[in-house]
């Protein structure tokens, strides 16, 4: 989302009343964390229903900041400050934060009624559940039974649609919500129960639920039919070192390392070529090749973590043969690994951006970090697939078997090997890559 765009939903908020000043003290929030709701009025917020973001932001300056102030109207008339508790009758447009989170933690209080359904909407998408668990709301049927948490709007059999434990307290009790999103990326601890673990929350938006949701968005609280009330709203940002310890954590174990952060051991190929620096190993300016395991892999998970100088070029070479040769048509693939964004690639073809299997299958755009900060990124290979998540996002999941168009229409002989060397494809800048882990897969 532009700054523009945020501009106008900061702006359409105060039009419409909302930016007042707090006379009441909100809850303190704990060490780190910032308060989103003041305990005193709707100060932070505008209106907005379940809309497509993306259209919201194809829209003129003019007609998107009339239709906030439009649902921002509609909101007063339907929510309202108790006693320090946000309440909604049930109606109206969903209450969003005027600020747009990445990475995060948000803990949040609520307490609602019986047959109620609601939800907390992550990135403008849709959604953590919250509603009625008992046969009497007659809602077992859609899986209401499992109990609030889950992140229903994900695909039937998608890890987290479903919550882990039911968790919810009696009607009447208030309920505490810790949720922590990486990416798209999303664990939700419901009262202290652990109900999502680590799971991709789709983008709802998009119908084949293939683009990963937008790096940033807002947290909305949905409104359904029944009254409910919230209370105690903090949240934390990660900067991308906490966010990629997080990541590093919930990958799983059975990695060996393949770097001991100290020389090239268990490298080949282009070792002139590279330097160890600061337990890093880098891509020495002006110089490239390929840097290459010693062991060959067939079905692996990689997971690593890179910086990018400003215009970065490199790549990881997937099942490369040895020897010499471009890793990016004698190899499986070679996976991009480039500051896409800068105006040294405006017009690049979609199948060279970072994370792509160069000229072959296009990746995402947009989920890098900014240049000089570190990503994390895990590639999955098995059989003829790849699947590239950056920064607890999916931005490549293809299969390089049903692939008949390349780039400049050259053929890549070397994308149905079955097994190879994993390694670094060096393109002349100080690229860096540390915490280099992989795990075969049976």
């Amino acid at each position: 989302m532009t700054q523009r765009f945020r501009l106008a939903l900061l702006s359409a908020a105060c039009l419409v009343g909302l930016c007042g000043s707090s006379a009441a003290r909100a809850a303190d929030p704990p060490p780190g964390f910032q308060a989103l709701f003041n305990g005193n009025d709707l100060t932070g917020w505008h209106g907005m229903p379940h809309f497509n973001p993306d259209e919201l932001a194809a829209m003129s300056d003019a007609a998107r900041q009339a239709k906030i102030e439009e649902w921002t109207a509609d909101a007063r008339e339907h929510w309202t400050v108790e006693n320090g508790e946000l309440v909604n009758d049930g109606h109206g447009a969903y209450l969003t934060t005027d600020r747009e989170y990445g990475d995060y933690e948000f803990w949040i209080d609520y307490k609602t009624v019986p047959t109620a359904d609601s939800g907390i909407y992550l990135k403008y998408a849709p959604q953590v559940q919250i509603w009625d668990w008992t046969k009497e709301a007659d809602k077992w049927s859609i899986g209401a039974d499992r109990g609030s948490g889950g992140l229903w709007n994900n695909s039937a059999g998608r890890p987290g649609k479903d919550p882990l434990v039911l968790a919810d307290k009696p009607f009447g009790e208030w309920n505490t919500f810790r949720i922590r999103q990486i990416g798209a990326r999303t664990s939700v601890w419901l009262n202290g129960e652990l109900v999502v673990q680590h799971a991709i929350l789709e983008n709802f938006w998009d119908n084949s639920r293939k683009t990963p949701l937008r790096p940033r968005g807002a947290i909305q609280l949905q409104t359904h039919g029944g009254e409910i009330r919230w209370r105690n709203i903090f949240l934390k940002e990660f900067t991308p070192d906490e966010a990629n310890e997080i990541l590093q954590a919930e990958s799983g174990g059975g990695f060996v390392s393949l770097f001991n952060g100290q020389d090239l051991t268990g490298w080949q190929g282009a070792t002139g070529n590279y330097e160890v620096v600061d337990k890093t190993i880098r891509c020495q300016a002006g110089k490239g090749g390929v840097l290459y395991t010693v062991d060959e892999y067939g079905d692996f998970v990689v997971r690593l973590q890179f910086k990018l100088p400003p215009a970065g070029n490199n790549g990881l070479a997937i099942r490369y043969p040895g020897g010499d040769g471009d890793s990016a048509y004698i190899g499986m693939c070679e996976l991009q690994v480039l500051d896409t964004e800068h105006p040294q690639y405006r017009g690049l073809d979609p199948r060279q951006a970072h994370g792509s299997a160069y000229g072959m299958i296009p990746a995402a755009r947009g989920y890098l970090r900014p240049v000089g900060e570190w990503n994390f990124q895990e590639v999955t290979v098995r059989g003829s697939t790849i699947k590239v998540e950056l920064n607890g996002n999916v931005i490549l999941d293809g299969d390089l078997a049903e692939v008949d168009e390349y780039l400049d229409n050259r053929p890549h002989p070397g994308k149905d090997r079955t097994s190879g060397h994993f390694g670094f494809a060096g393109h002349s800048d100080p690229v860096q890559f540390r915490r280099i882990d992989i795990r075969r897969l049976p």
